[in-house]
């Protein structure tokens, strides 16, 4: 029997280009075991305000939200990196979340959840809803795959990559984390 790569997906909560968010996620990509296909989703920023109107009439639903629930649908395993806005997580990704509680794309999926801020919580506030959301929703986020980094700016050089030690050393973890809950899946 041929073995699968595994495949998992990566979410910034942010939609800005240059986005540490979504600089973290690169870095991740990068650090990935063998046999691990890392893929970005890039559609946040095309869903469409979540009704429950539409919700659940897959002939009425909008194309992106097609996509999205398709993209967590082929995944083995989730990685949602997040800025804080206004001590909670930014409106776009809440809305995605929206869009697949009824559908229940998350229910057991192994799931790691990173807030990253130039704040010295590091965007504790925003993690907590999130995993509060996610939780509710039955994924699965292992004891050391939920990570809060402050003083983002700090952690990443002029060429987008994640510079500190520390900061490498807590994604390797999270990672493995995440990786042991695919492998228990």
């Amino acid at each position: 029997m041929e073995h699968q790569a595994q495949v998992v997906l990566g979410i910034s909560g942010s939609l800005r280009k240059n986005s540490s968010n979504t600089r973290l996620l690169s870095t991740i990509e990068g650090m990935m075991p063998a046999g691990t296909v890392f893929r970005m989703y890039q559609g946040l920023g095309s869903l469409p305000h979540f009704s429950p109107d539409l919700d659940g009439d897959e002939t009425q639903s909008h194309e992106a939200v097609r996509e999205w629930r398709e993209m967590l649908r082929a995944a083995d395993a989730i990685v949602i990196c997040t800025p804080e806005y206004a001590r909670g997580v930014p409106g776009s990704l809440k809305n995605a979340l929206d869009w697949v509680v009824s559908s229940g794309e998350f229910m057991n999926m192994p799931t790691a959840v990173i807030s990253a801020s130039p704040h010295p919580d590091g965007g504790a506030s925003a993690l907590q809803s999130l995993t509060l959301t996610l939780r509710m929703m039955s994924a699965t986020i292992p004891d050391e795959a939920s990570l809060a980094i402050p003083f983002v700016s700090n952690m990443i050089g002029p060429n987008g990559s994640v510079t500190d030690q520390k900061t490498l050393s807590l994604l390797l973890t999270l990672i493995h984390s995440l990786s042991q809950a695919i492998s228990e899946k």
